[in-house]
C-alpha cells in the first residue's frame, strides 16, 4: 500500500512540470479518449470515499489525477479528503506521513489546475497545522499560514484564527525562531483580520459572539509570550498611537491592555477610548468613559459620555443605569431635587433597580443642613426618617442603621405632641411624607 501511495504521489507531481493550466474545473471537462474509463474511475472512487472505502478510493483517484487532472474540483475536494482520513486513521508514523503529503499534493494540484489559490491555501494551512505544528517539519507551519492569510487578508479563514496564534507560541517556545518583535508583528496581522470580521458581522447585523471569542483568545496566546502590562503599552504601542491617533486597531488593543492591566487612570487609555468611540460608538465604551470622568470629576467630558450612552443604551434597564449615573453627578453638582427628578425616572424604566431607592435616600439623608430650621428636632430629623424609608426599599440595611440612629428621640417627639406611627410631611425640597419613630 505504501508504494502505491507513493506512486501516486510521484506520478500527480510529475504534472507541475507541465504548462499550468490555471483553468477554473467547474465544469466537467470528460477526455475525448478513455471517456468510458473517467467515468468508471470517478464512480468508483466517489462511491468509495462516500462510503468510507478510503484505501478502495485510492487506484481509481490516482488514475483521475495521471489522465485527467483538470477534469473537476470535486477530484480535489474529495481527494483532500480521501487522504485526511487516511492520515486520520494511519498509526503507523511513515505511512501516516506519505498520506499527509499526499493531502498536500491534493491541494497543490487543485491550485495548479483549477486555480482558486487564496481559498485553497486556506485549506492547506489549516492541514498543514493539524499534521506537522509538532512535528519535523514544525519550522514550515507559520510560514505557510503567512501565505494563506497574505492570500486572503480579511477574508482568512476563521478556522485559521486560532491555530495562526498557536503556531506562533511553537514558534517561540519550542523552536525559539520568533523575537518579541516578530510576535508582535503576527498578532497585529491576525488581531486586525479579527477587527474587521467583527466590524463586518455588525454591520451586517450577524452574531459577533464566536469571532469575539477568537479575540479574547488570541490576545490570551500573546499574554503568555510577551509580558503585556501598562508599561509595555506605554513603551510600545503609545509613540505609535501619538504618531497615528486615528489607527483604531491600535487604540483597541491600548485600550484592551490597559483595562487589563487595571491601568484605566492612565490619560492614555481614555485617549485610546475616545478614539475608539469616534468611529465606533457603542452603549458599553461610551457608559466606561462617562463613569471614568465622572470618577476624575471632569463632569464635562462625564456628562457628554453618559448622554451618548443613554442614546446608544439598547434596553430599559441600560438606559436606567445611566440615568442613575447622572444623577449622581447632578448631585455632586448640588441639585439634589434634579437628581432625585433623574433617579425617579430610572425607576419608571426599571422598578426593579434598587439603586434610585438608595441613592433618593442618600440625597434625603444628606439634606438636613439643607432642611432643617433649627425650630425643633422632631422636625429637622424628618429627614432621617424619609430616607429610611427609602433605604428600606433598596434593602441598604447599613444606611438604614444609620438613620434610624438619627431619628428624634421619645423626648423630641413628645415637646411637639407627635405620636409613634403618626403620619408628617416632610417639608423643603422633600415635599413627601412619612411616619414619625424615634431611636430609642
Amino acid at each position: 500500500m505504501r508504494n502505491k501511495v507513493l506512486s501516486l504521489a510521484f506520478a500527480a507531481a510529475s504534472f507541475f512540470a507541465a504548462e499550468q493550466a490555471h483553468a477554473q474545473c467547474k465544469e466537467w471537462k470528460w477526455p475525448d479518449a478513455d471517456r468510458p474509463k473517467a467515468e468508471e474511475c470517478n464512480v468508483l472512487y466517489s462511491d468509495a470515499v462516500k462510503n468510507g472505502h478510503y484505501k478502495q478510493a485510492i487506484a481509481p483517484h490516482q488514475w483521475l489525477l495521471k489522465n485527467v487532472p483538470n477534469l473537476n474540483t470535486s477530484i480535489y475536494i474529495q481527494g483532500a479528503e480521501l487522504f485526511d482520513k487516511l492520515a486520520d486513521q494511519e498509526k503507523d508514523a511513515a505511512k501516516k506521513q506519505v498520506y499527509v503529503d499526499s493531502l498536500m499534493l491534493m491541494y497543490d494540484m487543485r491550485i495548479q489546475y483549477c486555480g482558486e489559490e487564496a481559498s485553497v491555501m486556506n485549506r492547506k494551512a489549516i492541514s498543514f497545522y493539524k499534521y506537522n505544528l509538532n512535528g519535523a517539519k514544525a519550522a514550515e507551519v507559520l510560514p505557510l499560514m503567512d501565505k494563506a492569510i497574505e492570500l486572503n487578508g480579511n477574508n482568512t479563514s476563521d478556522g485559521l484564527l486560532i491555530p495562526y496564534m498557536q503556531a506562533v507560541r511553537v514558534g517561540a517556545t519550542k523552536l525559539k525562531n520568533l523575537n518579541e518583535e516578530q510576535i508582535l508583528m503576527r498578532y497585529d496581522k491576525i488581531s486586525a483580520i479579527i477587527d474587521a470580521k467583527i466590524s463586518k458581522a455588525t454591520t451586517e447585523g450577524k452574531p459577533t459572539d464566536k469571532i469575539l471569542k477568537y479575540k479574547e483568545d488570541v490576545d490570551a496566546i500573546l499574554m503568555t509570550l510577551v509580558k503585556i502590562n501598562c508599561d509595555f503599552v506605554r513603551k510600545n504601542l503609545a509613540p505609535k498611537f501619538k504618531t497615528n491617533p486615528s489607527d483604531i486597531v491600535l487604540a483597541k488593543k491600548i485600550f484592551s491592555f490597559m483595562l487589563k492591566d487595571k491601568c484605566i487612570d492612565d490619560p492614555l487609555w481614555l485617549e485610546a477610548g475616545e478614539a475608539i468611540h469616534k468611529v465606533e460608538k457603542s452603549f458599553v465604551l461610551a457608559k466606561n468613559l462617562g463613569l471614568r470622568y465622572s470618577s476624575m470629576d471632569n463632569m464635562e467630558k462625564s456628562e457628554y459620555y453618559l448622554n451618548e450612552a443613554f442614546t446608544l443604551a439598547p434596553t430599559n434597564q441600560d438606559k436606567a443605569e445611566i440615568l442613575l449615573a447622572q444623577g449622581t453627578i447632578v448631585g455632586k453638582k448640588g441639585s439634589k431635587s434634579e437628581a432625585r427628578k433623574l433617579f425617579r425616572q430610572a425607576l419608571e424604566l426599571d422598578a426593579s433597580n434598587k439603586d434610585a431607592y438608595e441613592k433618593i435616600g442618600d440625597l434625603y439623608y444628606n439634606s438636613f443642613n439643607d432642611c432643617s430650621k433649627r425650630e425643633n428636632q422632631a422636625d429637622d430629623r424628618a429627614v432621617y426618617l424619609i430616607a429610611y424609608d427609602y433605604f428600606s426599599r433598596a434593602g441598604a440595611t447599613q444606611k438604614m442603621g444609620a438613620a434610624k440612629a438619627q431619628f428624634p428621640s421619645k423626648e423630641e417627639i413628645f415637646l411637639v405632641n407627635y405620636q409613634q406611627g403618626q403620619s408628617i410631611n416632610v417639608g423643603c425640597w422633600i415635599g413627601e411624607s412619612t411616619t414619625v419613630r424615634t431611636r430609642d
